[in-house]
C-alpha cells in the first residue's frame, strides 16, 4: 500500500526524489493551509498562513524515514487532513508531513514558533486539528 507524503523542501525536487526513491509518483501540487516554512539548518513547518509543496505516493515510506531522520528524532512524521475534494480524488483522508522543533534545527526557542505549554508533539498535536491540506489548481 502506498503512502501519501506533503513535501515542501529537497523532496519537491524530481531528481532528489529519484535518487532516494525506487517507486514513487508525484500526485499534484498542494498546498498546506495552517502551517508555513521557516528554514533553518534545514527547513521545518510552523503554524502559520500556508505553505506549498508537491504530494508525493510511495511505498516506501521507511526510507522517507530515515532521510529524513526519524529514528535519530530530527523530523517527526504526522498526519494531515486532506480537504475532502482533494481526498475523493486520491482515495485517502490524510497526508503524512514531517516537521522538526524549531530549536533542533536552530531557529530559537520552541516558544518563538509553536504557541502553548507542553512539548513539541504535544503542541503539534494541539494545533493539527486546524491544518488541510489541498489540491493547487
Amino acid at each position: 500500500m502506498a503512502d501519501l507524503v506533503f513535501v515542501y523542501g529537497t523532496l519537491t525536487d524530481d531528481v532528489q526524489v529519484d535518487a532516494l526513491l525506487d517507486s514513487y509518483r508525484f500526485v499534484g501540487e498542494a498546498v498546506c493551509v495552517g502551517l508555513r516554512r521557516v528554514d533553518g539548518r534545514y527547513p521545518t513547518l510552523v503554524p502559520g498562513e500556508s505553505v506549498t509543496g508537491r504530494l508525493l505516493e510511495t511505498s516506501e515510506i521507511d526510507r522517507l524515514d530515515r532521510y529524513e531522520g526519524v529514528d535519530r528524532g530530527l523530523y517527526d512524521r504526522v498526519s494531515v487532513s486532506l480537504v475532502s475534494s482533494l481526498a475523493a480524488t486520491v482515495s485517502a483522508t490524510t497526508a503524512s508531513v514531517y516537521l522538526a522543533a524549531p530549536n533542533d534545527l536552530g531557529l530559537g526557542s520552541l516558544d518563538r514558533y509553536w504557541p502553548g505549554e507542553g512539548s513539541f508533539r504535544t503542541r503539534v498535536d494541539r494545533h493539527l486539528p486546524t491544518t488541510q491540506i489541498e489540491r493547487i489548481n
